[in-house]
This record gives structure tokens, C-alpha cells and sequence, in this order.
């Protein structure tokens, strides 16, 4: 019998961060002591005055179909977010609500992207913008770059990856997975490319802002001339550790926020009531809210880096943003670890789960082959005893060429 599924669903890669989240689960129900660094998920709670604006959004009786972009006051609301921290100015009928940043993402690439149409991907990028791109009938085209340069694309590498089928560019600042952060002068540099291209649009994906140890933050679409141009995504999930409200958004011209309105009305309609209310609160709220988990990613981004730096073969950045570490393990490529020939990122990180009972994710997913990632949004015991088992696991003692 010849396979009923769609070609679209054929041809579509599994999340490979969901599908290692899944297989530690597994492993975990086993009764193996799993040890999961793969999720990108605050291991904090939702702060109590968020979760006292969701229980009134109850007892309000928010429980019919909301507006599909959004309620107008949330929508107004991020309108001040964005200015209060981004230095935007966008009006409420350019902000498109979503289930999710993942659904805001979506809409952007429906809307945009014909068949064949080319979108710049800087390397690593987020797991799902290949296959949203390719989804939705686009070309990625990936811009390597390395631990050496912080993993960050030059306004030379950019210029080089234009073509006449040139549609968007797709980022994240800071960045999944490589916690890299572009400051105002890079993003300047790469503007001055994208203004001789009028036709080019930007995504600018800045779910992590808030968890940036830079000192500041750089919206792309605050850069004279870039506005217009950008589309700016953003949610609550990761700052406020709301994960689980699904809640997301865009700021974007308003002819894209209508086309967007548009396909989620014919798909999901408006996101979940309860949580945009709870997400009002959310964003009106002063980020100095955040600061005691910003402080805590802090400390276990340095933890985890000093940790790595002390295991041979291990190359790594010190990154400063979002809540995940991109070593280099290439030099274990071609050599046998306690029996297990390590061939690719995909072959360390499968050894790391059997061996150290550590789940991470390889590289490979996220348009860098040489690397893996690690999530360090869990205890600073857990970490501790995640780097001793993996540097046990690649101990240079029982390494063979």
C-alpha cells in the first residue's frame, strides 16, 4: 500500500529538541537516572502576581472566543512593552496575538514566503526556522559561523548570501542555541547591508531578551530604516516562565499583521483567553521582576562554562544571553570513546545519553554540525553532576584515534 500522507508531512523533520525531551522521558520511566539538558524550558515557577491575573481572568468569566489578533487592551499593552524596552513604536493594528511564538513564526513564513522564495538562516539558528521555511514553500539558506566568531554572522557573510531570490532574513538575539547576543554596532553593520535591499525583510525572533547578561539589549527594528522592514517576535514564555500559556506576538508593519489576523483565522482564531490577560500583567510589568532568575541563569551560565573549559577537547564561548551553552565537540569526531566511535554531533550526543545518562541536543539540528547544545535552566546541582558524568564519559584515558 503506497504511504496516504501528504509529501508536505513526508518530507518534514521531527523537532529534534522534542524528540531528545521525549527519549530522556522514556529513559527516565525505565528507571534510569536521566539527567535532561535538552528541553529549553525556566525550571522556575510563573511569578505569583501573573498566576493571581490568570485566577481573575476566571472569575471575570473570560471564557468565550477571543478577538483572533488579539484583545485590544493586550495588544496596547505590548504596544507600550515594545517602546518601554525595545525603543519601537508600533500601533495596536500592527500586533498579531498567537499561540505561541512558534504559531507567530508560522504566520510570518504563510504569509510571506512564495515557492522558491530564499530566507537567510545565520547559523545556528533555531531548530524549527528550516523547516518553517521549507514548510511554507521557502529556500533556507544557512550562513556558517563558528565558536571563534561567537557564533555571529558578518555584514561580508551577509552581503555574500544575497540573492535576486532574496525574500527575509530569519535571527534570533539572543540567540537559540548559541546564547549570542548582537550589540547596537553589529546590528547597524548588518542594516547597512539590508538598506540596498529594499525587498528584504527581517524576522527578528527576540524571545530571550530578557535573559541577557550583556548589560543591553538591541532590537534590529530600532536601527534607522529598519522598521518598516522587521517583523518583531517575541512572547512571555521564556522571561516569565510562561511556557505553558502559549502565548506569543508580533510587531510588524500593519500589512503583514493583516495577512497574519487573516491565516489565523482560518486556523486556530484567537489564542487562549485566560492567558492573555495573564499576559497583560505580564508585560506591563517592570523586567526588574525578572531579576532574580536573570541572576540565576547568570550564575549557571558561568558554572557551566568554567566546567567545560576544564574538560579536554571541549571548545567553548562564554555566551551572553538566553539560557544555553554551543560547545565545539569536533575533535572527538573520528575517534572511539570507551568503545563507541563518535562519527558526528549526532553520534556524541547519542553517547552522552547512553554513557553519561546526560540528554543534550546535536548541533545538526540547528544548522551547525560540529556542536551540541546544552540547556542549563535546571539546578546548579544537577549541572554539577551533569559535567562530572560527562567528563568521565569523554575522558581522555579511554580515548583511541
Amino acid at each position: 500500500m503506497s504511504n496516504p500522507l501528504s509529501d508536505r508531512i513526508n518530507n518534514l523533520a521531527t523537532s529534534q529538541t522534542l524528540a531528545m525531551a521525549a527519549l530522556a522521558r522514556e529513559l527516565k520511566a525505565q528507571g534510569k537516572d536521566i539527567i535532561s539538558l535538552s528541553l529549553g524550558e525556566p525550571d522556575f515557577n510563573t511569578p505569583d502576581f501573573i498566576k493571581e491575573a490568570a485566577k481573575k481572568a476566571i472569575d471575570d468569566n473570560y471564557s468565550t472566543y477571543s478577538p483572533v489578533d488579539g484583545y485590544g487592551d493586550l495588544k496596547e499593552a505590548i504596544c507600550r512593552k515594545f517602546k518601554r524596552d525595545n525603543g519601537l513604536d508600533y500601533k495596536p493594528s500592527q500586533i498579531v496575538v498567537s499561540t505561541g511564538a512558534k504559531q507567530s513564526l508560522y504566520n510570518i513564513a504563510q504569509v510571506m514566503l512564495n515557492d522558491g522564495d530564499e530566507v537567510i538562516l545565520p547559523a545556528p539558528y533555531w531548530v524549527s526556522y528550516f523547516e518553517i521555511v521549507k514548510l511554507s514553500g521557502g529556500v533556507p539558506v544557512e550562513v556558517p559561523t563558528s565558536v571563534e566568531t561567537d557564533f555571529k554572522i558578518t555584514p561580508e557573510q551577509l552581503e555574500a548570501a544575497i540573492t535576486p531570490k532574496t525574500k527575509m532574513m530569519w535571527f534570533s538575539s539572543p540567540c537559540n542555541p548559541s546564547g549570542s547576543v548582537y550589540n547596537r554596532e553589529e546590528l547597524t553593520a548588518l542594516a547597512k547591508v539590508l538598506e540596498k535591499y529594499p525587498n528584504i525583510y527581517v524576522v527578528a525572533d527576540e524571545i530571550y531578551e530578557h535573559i541577557n547578561f550583556s548589560g543591553t539589549f538591541c532590537s534590529i527594528g530600532s536601527i534607522p530604516g529598519m522598521l518598516e522592514k522587521t517583523i518583531t517576535v517575541n512572547g512571555v514564555a521564556k522571561a516569565f516562565a510562561m511556557t505553558g500559556y502559549r502565548i506569543g506576538y508580533i510587531g510588524a508593519p500593519e500589512f503583514i499583521a493583516k495577512a497574519c489576523t487573516k491565516i489565523q483565522g482560518q486556523v486556530t482564531s484567537g489564542a487562549n483567553s485566560i492567558a492573555q490577560r495573564a499576559t497583560i500583567t505580564a508585560v506591563d510589568a517592570d523586567p526588574s521582576v525578572l531579576n532574580h532568575m536573570v541572576q540565576a541563569f547568570h550564575s549557571r551560565r558561568d558554572l557551566v562554562v568554567g566546567l567545560l573549559k576544564e574538560i579536554p577537547g571541549i571548545k567553548i564561548n562564554s555566551p551572553e544571553g538566553a539560557f544555553y551553552v554551543f560547545p565545539d565537540v569536533s575533535s572527538f569526531f573520528g575517534k572511539t570513546l570507551k568503545g563507541t566511535l563518535i562519527k558526528d554531533a549526532n553520534d556524541f550526543s547519542m553517547y552522552l545519553l547512553a554513557e553519561a545518562c546526560v540528554a543534550t541536543v546535536t548541533g545538526d539540528a540547528f544548522g551547525n554540525p560540529n556542536c551540541i547544545r546544552f540547556s542549563y535552566a535546571t539546578s546548579e546541582e544537577l549541572l554539577k553532576e551533569a559535567l562530572r558524568r560527562i567528563k568521565e564519559a569523554v575522558s581522555f584515558s579511554e580515548v583511541t584515534a
